[in-house]
């Protein structure tokens, strides 16, 4: 499995490789040795959440309070969708950056998002299915979003293709006012964090 450092500190993809034959195939799209390797630090796993979606839905930008946060590990089991990471950490060198991987079940790449950092995507085909691995369970008093059409995070949702918005994710705050209420994980907070899973 190859690794590769994302544009944002703290996120990464991952490349499998890939094993057809004429019954079809077989891949691992988690691997810990890869990914402790890249990281630093184990994957603790609280939960699995699988979301099924039709072309153009689009999920996020979500986030937890950090600490502890909601690390994830996503992948795409079927279909294809374009994953988001935005950089909201307060005080963050890249604060309001995105990065952008298209996952699909060709290639089975994955992503790693560490905890403080948002997340959407948008399914690019019917019946896409993404998979995500969570190092802490859902918390519903702790999890917030960003609206993902914030015209100043114009994050890179392709133009030919209808978003299907959710009433929450449309009426969630742009980042501005996120972080005017003081909704955003604080840089210094995740990377002390960060410090004490590799220890």
């Amino acid at each position: 499995m190859q690794a590769r450092r994302l544009s944002i500190s703290d996120c990464f993809e991952f490349t499998p490789r890939v094993f057809p034959d004429h019954r079809g195939l077989f891949v691992a799209p988690f691997q810990e040795e890869a990914f402790v390797e890249a990281v630093g630090h184990r994957l603790r796993l609280a939960q699995t959440n699988t979301s099924v979606s039709r072309r153009g839905a689009v999920r996020g930008v979500h986030f937890a309070d950090t600490p502890p946060g909601q690390a994830k590990y996503i992948y795409c089991p079927n279909g294809s969708l374009l994953d988001v990471i935005v950089d909201l950490r307060a005080g963050s060198p890249t604060f309001g950056e995105w990065t952008s991987v298209v996952l699909d079940s060709s290639e089975y790449k994955s992503v790693y998002i560490a905890e403080g950092l948002g997340h959407a995507f948008m399914a690019l085909e019917d019946d896409t299915v993404m998979t995500y691995l969570c190092s802490e369970p859902y918390n519903p008093a702790g999890e917030h979003g960003i609206n993902p059409m914030d015209a100043d995070l114009a994050l890179p949702w392709p133009r030919d293709i209808e978003p299907l918005l959710s009433e929450k994710d449309i009426s969630a705050p742009n980042l501005k006012e996120a972080l005017d209420q003081g909704l955003l994980p604080r840089y210094d907070e995740c990377v002390a964090y960060y410090e004490k899973l590799r220890a």
